[in-house]
């Protein structure tokens, strides 16, 4: 337990920060399932229109500190590989 009056500030600040990283990453691995369901639907209208709103999230996600940029851009070129391969299929 803290005893200190910033010690206690800390653990505040520590829980609410924590708090909205666990918010950020649970709306990235959310829209992360609808990219997902969309590829496994078939459907290259719909995997597009969800890929943009993954990519506008990680974008949104990496300018903070909760996610590094580097991590974001991963994540969206392993996402656009799969978004190019489903539209070749039905070319």
């Amino acid at each position: 337990m803290p005893n200190t009056e910033s010690a206690k500030k800390r653990v505040r600040q520590n829980a609410k920060q924590n708090a909205l990283n666990n918010w950020r990453k649970r709306r990235v691995k959310d829209q992360v399932k609808a990219f997902d369901q969309a590829i496994h639907a078939r459907d290259p209208k719909a995997a597009e229109a969800e890929y943009r709103k993954v990519v506008a999230i990680l974008d949104k996600v990496a300018s903070t500190s909760t996610m590094h940029r580097n991590t974001a851009s991963r994540k969206k070129s392993r996402l656009a590989k799969q978004l190019k391969a489903i539209q070749g299929a039905k070319k």
